[in-house]
């Protein structure tokens, strides 16, 4: 064990519980995924700590659910506000304790993560309810929404911030208090947002923050008996663990999970913007995003082309340091997943996979104080099977396969060969054809001849293995309310 002394470097974060940052006798250590070193001590929480929790959220729920919807999203904006005047040193952070460029953490993690609250704080004041007459029977029926109460949320370490906020945003909206917990491998920007929450006038209890691990921490969360719902992202293994724990409960949960999203190219897409995006939707954030291409299906007229093209294209996505604004991607987020990473493109190889760019084949030029660093290169694999693991299973890094097809239903069929269905893009000028596709494809979001346009309004969520439920503006307010039918007899 390293003394007092040794421990000083590093930081160490706390708890955020009623209000207060509460000190852990236990740590985690947390790693600066460039340079492959412990930088941070994480709470490793469990029972006790949840407990408490969860005894401030119930505390807290009366008052702020009694608020009016214009009280609370002041909070919300004021909070945002905040975010946005740290947005440096939160995107930062955010890099160094993930492993992403800081100019992702700045363009895109940070200000959705602002963004979030304000959408929610505006989107609370918009939504109606239901009425009906019944005149013949002297009655009048209406619906009414009510804050369900503590909520449980458990966030991934992908978007850290920008997806721990995406849940916070709307269980706070409507009413409710939360038990927060994100994942112990990058929990410094959420311990910076509490810092904030005083200032943003959020009461005591209202946002508390429990960090630890799933098997200790989250299991004691989605298994509280006063905690009746549970929104969580990340893995269907452990979704399936939270179903089994919140059963018992008849807990309303919210599961996003996994994806192995298929990108369907046509013979009269346009090559240029489609290869221009479908780099970006490959490798993107290292390839860790749930909505990340990673089986692409060409028609065979234009594979070739295709094919050559866009392994130019990846060849230029530059991976290295975060800090430097010159790369695209950082570093993967542990050593564990890297070599789970590489663990794909070895099994793709082993069965006759042609690797044209990336993992052993492209060396990186990093700088000394980066060699020990989480690196992957942007890696294009053709001639795999469908049926192989590396085309099944989702490996959430910087690889995708490319794979020709014949026929508009082959490429709808090996779309859909998958147990996951989150995403899916589809390229073609033909607006008959792009509408046929995207209905009859098993995913809860097609985009076509984009990626990643999102209007938060609009539901998120996946088919199959890729979860249950749905979040989004009416969808959110929906999941973090109970609805109530009320007959009047006059």
């Amino acid at each position: 064990m390293p003394n007092a002394s040794e421990q000083r470097p590093y930081l160490v974060l706390e708890n955020y519980i009623g209000g207060k940052f509460i000190p852990s006798l236990s740590h985690i250590d947390s790693y600066d995924p460039s340079i492959g070193e412990v930088y941070c001590k994480v709470p490793d929480s469990g029972k006790e700590e949840v407990e408490a929790a969860v005894a401030a959220a119930k505390e807290a729920f009366p008052d702020w659910s009694a608020r009016s919807p214009e009280q609370r999203a002041q909070v919300l904006n004021k909070l945002a506000d905040l975010l946005e005047a740290h947005l440096e040193e939160l995107a930062q952070a955010e890099s160094r304790d993930q492993g992403k460029t800081v100019t992702f953490a700045r363009t895109v993690d940070i200000p959705r993560s602002a963004y979030n609250f304000r959408f929610f704080a505006s989107s609370l004041l918009h939504h109606t309810t239901d009425c009906s007459q019944m005149d013949h029977m002297g009655c009048l029926n209406y619906t009414i929404r009510c804050p369900v109460g503590v909520a449980g949320l458990i966030s991934p370490w992908n978007l850290p911030l920008y997806l721990l906020t995406w849940k916070i945003a709307p269980a706070i909206a409507t009413g409710n208090t939360v038990v927060a917990k994100p994942s112990e491998m990058t929990s410094v920007t959420a311990w910076m947002m509490c810092k904030l929450m005083q200032q943003a006038g959020v009461p005591p209890g209202v946002v508390n923050i429990v960090f630890g691990t799933g098997p200790r921490a989250g299991d004691a969360l989605v298994g509280h008996p006063d905690v009746p719902l549970v929104s969580f992202t990340g893995s269907t293994a452990t979704a399936q663990r939270i179903t089994e724990r919140s059963a018992p409960y008849c807990k309303k949960l919210s599961l996003e999970l996994g994806g192995k999203n298929p990108a369907i190219i046509f013979a009269d897409a346009n090559l240029d913007q489609c290869i221009e995006t479908t780099v970006r939707s490959s490798f993107s954030n290292q390839g860790e995003i749930c909505l990340c291409t990673s089986r692409i299906y060409v028609e065979r007229s234009i594979y070739s082309e295709f094919l050559e093209r866009f392994v130019a294209a990846a060849k230029k996505w530059k991976t290295g340091v975060p800090s430097d604004p010159s790369n695209n991607n950082g570093a993967l987020i542990s050593k564990e997943h890297l070599e789970k990473v590489r663990s794909f493109v070895a099994l793709a190889k082993s069965e006759g996979g042609v690797v044209h760019c990336g993992e052993g084949v492209d060396q990186l030029e990093l700088p000394e104080r980066n060699a020990k660093g989480y690196f992957m290169p942007a890696t294009v694999i053709s001639g795999i099977s469908d049926s192989s693991s590396v085309m099944q299973e989702e490996i959430f890094g910087p690889v995708t396969c490319v794979s020709p097809f014949d026929t508009e239903d082959e490429a709808i069929s090996k779309g859909n060969g998958v147990r996951y269905g989150l995403g899916a893009t589809v390229w073609s000028r033909d607006v008959g054809k792009v509408h046929r596709v995207a209905r009859r494809i098993q995913a809860g979001m097609v985009w076509t001849n984009c990626w990643l346009v999102r209007d938060l309004n609009l539901p998120f969520g996946g088919m199959k293995n890729s979860g249950v439920g749905r979040e989004g503006g009416k969808d959110s307010y929906h999941f973090f309310t109970e609805v109530k039918t009320i007959t009047i007899k006059h």
